[in-house]
């Protein structure tokens, strides 16, 4: 709405154009406001402060994939972010070649699937380490067989439930990896003109490199849009205290499996006794029967223990706890 111009700025303004102090042809002239085409058909459901909290997401996510892409594959793996936008589904699936490595994943608590699609080359990679090769890429693009798809199978579900840890922050979810994909004609999960955000992450197995798209929906994320900006990331991002930080750690040492032994003593015998032992031999030991047995805990000693048995099977009774100085 223009501005309301008072009594006397009216008045001032007649005064002026009678007088020829103002020239009517200049207020006439009023400045062009540029326009801004809107294409009906892509709407902009994804602003750019979505994309880059995706990003940031998909950075966290990133390394977490790195981390355990290495401990199967046995090989320095890199990942990042390489960029992200916005398309219709069409344009995503017109790009796709045949055959292509498409993890359709249910993004529960979310309505709808997403799309992980991974580069041949990466995949080949994977599978040529996973069966003790070098992890080379094939020159030539070929069709899976059921023990390769198998094996990918196994990976992508290790790479579907590293998305828990990232997506925290915006939403609880429990990804479920629906099917894989190696025909893109089969993997139409929403229609050809709905918006989508694709985030593409580049990943490096040794000297094979190669891309892995994440294809999001907007039908999939549309209940969580508002929780998709750096505000609301960052303040859900509550940093916890010393005392959350120590029982945090202290179950996660509690879930340690460490080997236990109870040794009920030492002997000395020549090689040529121990390859000539039979059933029923005895050998002497250097403990006396009423001594207390030595429990490890590790390799530290941390026990003694009386010897017994509990439910038809061999046990001990500890008796005391070593120190440190001990």
């Amino acid at each position: 709405m223009g501005e309301v111009l008072s009594q006397q700025e009216i008045d001032n303004l007649l005064a002026a154009l009678s007088t020829g102090e103002l020239d009517a042809n200049e207020i006439q002239e009023t400045e062009e406001k540029p326009v801004k085409d809107y294409d009906f058909k892509r709407p902009v459901k994804f602003s750019k402060e979505h994309l880059r909290t995706l990003e940031i997401i998909f950075e966290h996510y990133g390394r977490l994939l790195a981390t355990n892409l290495q401990v199967y594959l046995r090989k320095n793996v890199q990942v990042s972010v390489n960029s992200s936008e916005t398309v219709t589904f069409s344009e995503f699936s017109n790009a796709l070649s045949s055959p292509v490595i498409l993890s359709i994943v249910n993004f529960a608590p979310l309505s709808g699937n997403i799309i992980m699609e991974l580069s041949l080359n990466t995949g080949y990679a994977i599978i040529d380490r996973m069966l003790g090769g070098q992890g080379t890429a094939l020159e030539k693009a070929k069709d899976f067989s059921e023990i390769e798809m198998a094996i990918l199978e196994k990976i992508l579900v290790v790479c579907m439930q590293l998305l828990r840890e990232p997506w925290k922050n915006v939403v609880e979810i429990s990804p479920v990896l629906d099917r894989i994909e190696t025909n893109p004609q089969f993997a139409q999960i929403i229609a050809p003109s709905d918006m989508i955000a694709i985030v593409t992450l580049n990943v490096k197995i040794g000297d094979v490199e190669g891309m892995m798209n994440i294809c999001l929906p907007y039908f999939t994320l549309e209940d969580i849009m508002d929780n998709l900006n750096t505000k609301f990331w960052y303040s859900t991002m509550q940093e916890a205290s010393d005392e959350d930080y120590q029982e945090h750690l202290e179950s996660l040492v509690k879930r340690v499996s460490v080997p236990l032994r109870a040794i009920l003593g030492t002997s000395s015998i020549s090689v040529n006794d121990f390859m000539n032992l039979q059933l029923g031999d005895i050998i002497r030991l250097d403990s006396e029967i009423n001594n207390d047995l030595t429990v490890y805990v590790g390799n530290i000693k941390k026990f003694t223990a009386v010897p017994g048995s509990s439910k038809e099977k061999y046990a001990v009774q500890v008796t005391s706890v070593l120190g440190e100085e001990e």
